[in-house]
């Protein structure tokens, strides 16, 4: 390793006794807006973002869940569902495809023969279109949203529905695994040719759950 160089050690030492003594920089200001859009608009301004990422969305209330994802699947044509060990029992009652639960030991061969997958979510953020999954029981393992070729997501509203990413943040738990989802999977080459599927689900469908 060379020497240090005279020069870079003369500009460090005045650099530090021009700063000897000055009082600590305050922090940063955050009384900036922490979203744009009205409580009230939140849900209709999620679904459209949502559409314009190309995903399918749903509405639908508590009673009529299990029979809108039965036949969602049943329209996929799918024979079989990753389950995260904290889903809903309800959510699938209406359903009789395979249930492959996500177990540790599932390879990702296996879970690419998997049809389906179905979870809820963390939080939903309306003026990016974003739903954010945090590996929660009903969310599963990251692997098993990336993996299959349709996911159906689960959004309470308006209660899972922020509107911006700054109201977003304290509601996460920034040790646990962060999936942040805005539409389906999809990349595009250097001509610009959008390509999906390619790191994640082809088909993403999201159902609001309201009331």
């Amino acid at each position: 390793m060379s020497p240090a160089s005279p020069s870079r050690d003369r500009i460090l030492a005045r650099v530090r006794a021009a700063v000897d003594g000055a009082p600590e920089a305050p922090g940063p200001a955050r009384t900036y807006r922490d979203t744009h859009t009205p409580e009230d608009g939140r849900v209709d301004l999620l679904a459209d973002n949502l559409a314009d990422y190309r995903a399918l969305v749903h509405r639908s209330d508590a009673a009529g869940l299990p029979a809108l994802v039965a036949r969602l699947l049943a329209e996929h044509g799918s024979r079989s569902v990753a389950v995260p060990p904290g889903l809903p029992e309800p959510w699938l009652a209406a359903t009789d495809v395979t249930r492959v639960p996500d177990a540790p030991g599932t390879t990702a061969a296996e879970l690419d023969a998997v049809d389906s997958v179905v979870t809820g979510c963390a939080v939903a953020i309306a003026e990016t279109g974003t739903i954010v999954l945090d590996a929660g029981p009903d969310q599963g393992r990251r692997r098993i949203t990336l993996v299959p070729d349709h996911h159906i997501c689960v959004v309470r509203a308006p209660e899972q529905v922020v509107g911006g990413v700054p109201q977003a943040m304290p509601r996460l738990d920034q040790t646990r695994p962060l999936t942040w989802i805005s539409g389906p999977s999809a990349t595009s080459d250097i001509e610009l040719d959008r390509v999906e599927g390619v790191h994640g689900p082809r088909t993403l469908e999201v159902i609001l759950v309201e009331g």
